[in-house]
Parts: structure tokens; C-alpha cells; sequence
């Protein structure tokens, strides 16, 4: 099992043209989203124009989940739907995509074969998660709150955008997640 644990302080936001986006995770570590040579992509992107241009991004499956605010995501000849927090929708990169609305989302961004979900949790109280081998890597976002994370006997702590991700190597681990406050997280599972 191979886990990276990545600060806040330590991740890098860059401008696009409806906002900015930060990378959490690519994989393997040496692709590059360019040249669209990753099999993932995790990242959080902030709407700050009231319309905003997806990027084609042919090839790629993308699942996108509001964290805060809300958009009307309108995929052309095909559907259009509201997202409000921590709803999502699941789309394909080379259709012509625009939303309407500002907000910050969390991205999933998969080539090939991969295939991946995203789901957010709430917590008031600490929780156990059972993270079973089914998935070949997992992703456990901090979008508010701070805790603890207990993976097998490590502890982590994670405060607000932190990420950590877990290779699993198809064994199963014993997830405690221990909170501080009110903790909002997003947990990404990923089959390569």
C-alpha cells in the first residue's frame, strides 16, 4: 500500500479561462494533463464567470461534483441539468459544454479503461470506512473541517484541502476517519 499525503500549502492553482483550477493528484505522477497522457486527473476548479466554456477535452470521461454554489451545466444536443452542492454529473470531454452560474467543484478525469467514482460525506461524529479491494486507488479530500485519518496504524492529520491517496494494491484497509469539527470530505475510488 502506498499513501501520499499532500497539503493544502503544497498543491498549485493555476488560471483557466473561467477561473482557476488545482491539480490533487495525476496519475502515474509523471503525466502530464496537457498532453492528456494521465489515466486520472483529480482537481478542484473555482466558476467565477457567470458562463463559462468547458475545455474538450476528447477521449476523457469527466465526473464533476459541486462543493459550493450552483450551476446549469448544458451539454449541447444532449441535456442540461442544475448542480447544487455536492450534486454531480457524469459527462464525456469532447462534448461541447457550458455552465451558467459560479461556484467550485471537484473534478474526475479518467482515459481508457479507468473507471472512477466520487462521493462527499458529512461527518458530525468520527467514522469508520472499510475501504475494500475492489478499487486500485482511493482519494480523500478535505473540502471543510479538519480530522484525523487512521489508515491501518498510521495517523494523518488533514486540515482543509489537504489530499491523501491510497494505492491499495488490491488488499483492503481499515479507514478511521477521526473528526475535529464538522468535516466535509470528498472520497474518490478509482479502478485502473
Amino acid at each position: 500500500m502506498i499513501i501520499e499525503h499532500i497539503k493544502a500549502s503544497d498543491l498549485e492553482t493555476k488560471s483557466w479561462s473561467g477561473g482557476t483550477t488545482t491539480q490533487l493528484a495525476i496519475y502515474p505522477k509523471d503525466a502530464e494533463y496537457k498532453q492528456h497522457t494521465f489515466l486520472f486527473r483529480i482537481s478542484t476548479a473555482s466558476v467565477e464567470c457567470e458562463e463559462s466554456t468547458f475545455t474538450k477535452l476528447p477521449g476523457i470521461s469527466r465526473k464533476l461534483m459541486i462543493l459550493s454554489g450552483e450551476i446549469n451545466i448544458e451539454h449541447k444536443d444532449r441535456y442540461s441539468k442544475v448542480l447544487k452542492k455536492f450534486e454531480q454529473d457524469k459527462f464525456s470531454g469532447d462534448w461541447n459544454t457550458k455552465s451558467y452560474g459560479k461556484a467550485i467543484d471537484f473534478n474526475l478525469m479518467t482515459t481508457g479503461n479507468v473507471t472512477g467514482e466520487i462521493e462527499a460525506i458529512s461527518l458530525k461524529q468520527s467514522k469508520n470506512l472499510n475501504l475494500k479491494s475492489d478499487f486500485d486507488c482511493y482519494g480523500f479530500y478535505v473540502y471543510n473541517g479538519k480530522s484525523k485519518l487512521q489508515i491501518n496504524s498510521e495517523i494523518y492529520s488533514l486540515s482543509k484541502g489537504d489530499f491523501i491517496t491510497i494505492h491499495s494494491e488490491k488488499s483492503d484497509c481499515e479507514l478511521k476517519i477521526m473528526i475535529e469539527s464538522l468535516c466535509e470530505v470528498i472520497l474518490t475510488k478509482i479502478r485502473l
